[in-house]
């Protein structure tokens, strides 16, 4: 009897330690994916900011020709 006992909460720790690896690997894809997001938004405003800047210079490029006219 104290045989089946041990067995059946050695199955039952088991099982937890079972659960907790899957929660564990779950939340670790989501965490990926996570930063996957974060880098794909880091480069959308990256590139933003590059067309920003290309137009802000051209437009003073045009101011300064209108200038020196």
């Amino acid at each position: 009897m104290r045989h089946l006992i041990v067995i059946t909460l050695a199955l039952i720790m088991t099982g937890c330690g079972a659960e907790m690896l899957g929660s564990a690997a779950t939340g670790a894809a989501s965490k990926a994916e996570e930063l996957k997001q974060a880098e794909k938004n880091k480069e959308q405003a990256r590139q933003r900011l590059e067309a920003a800047n290309q137009a802000a210079q051209q437009s003073l490029q045009e101011a300064d020709k209108a200038a020196n006219q």
